[in-house]
């Protein structure tokens, strides 16, 4: 006997399943390929940009730049420092022997158009304490206490040193306050051309019995 289909006792047959919704019409030509839609290949994921170090003072590009400015100085001072050891060193000094003209060109005193250029006194006297006889004599212009240089007063016919009162007389020889010693002089003679030649390469202390020496004053 073939099988009935199932009715329910109310005698309403049961209603049929929902049909299945069919797959979407492929266009001819393209049945069993992939559409351009499926074949475009993913592209990755962008990456999130990686943003610089940053410090609470500089960027990591602020601390390159300042390593590579630090290494170009220390750079160029070792090879300004290489460059100056290639070159000696002159130093501009007065030199320690020259002329000062000729004796008929002094009056007697101290003169002192020598002070600042050459560091010397020129000091024409009629009769010199140790060689008892006239010419010229030079002094260096450097207090023998600690090196000051003393002015030389008309009025008072005195070396007066402006830093600790040391007095000095027109012949060199201390006579007030705390210089030790005499005032120095430098070698006087005559060069060739007849010119008062000095050279303080050569000094002469009067304590040592030095002015004695012929050189350290010029008779005239």
């Amino acid at each position: 006997m073939a099988d009935e289909p199932n009715v329910p006792a109310s005698g309403t047959p049961a209603p049929k399943p929902a049909a299945k919704p069919a797959p979407p019409s492929v266009p001819p030509g393209l049945a069993g390929k992939t559409t351009s839609a499926a074949a475009a290949p993913r592209r990755p994921a962008a990456k999130k940009k990686v943003e610089d170090d940053t410090s609470p003072l500089l960027s990591r590009r602020g601390w390159i730049g300042l390593a590579w400015g630090s290494f170009t100085a220390a750079s160029a001072a070792g090879l300004a420092a290489t460059g100056r050891f290639m070159f000696p060193n002159v130093l501009n000094e007065p030199p320690q022997q020259f002329r000062i003209g000729f004796p008929d060109e002094y009056a007697p005193g101290v003169d002192e158009r020598w002070k600042d250029r050459f560091g010397v006194w020129i000091v024409r006297t009629p009769s010199d304490m140790v060689q008892e006889a006239a010419g010229f004599y030079a002094l260096l212009v450097t207090c023998t206490h600690l090196g000051c240089t003393p002015n030389w007063l008309s009025a008072e016919d005195k070396f007066k040193c402006p830093c600790h009162g040391s007095g000095f007389r027109p012949t060199g020889i201390n006579f007030e306050g705390p210089a030790p010693r005499p005032l120095e002089r430098a070698r006087i003679v005559l060069a060739e051309d007849g010119q008062i030649l000095v050279d303080k390469a050569q000094k002469f202390q009067f304590e040592l019995g030095q002015w004695a020496d012929p050189e350290s004053f010029l008779r005239v």
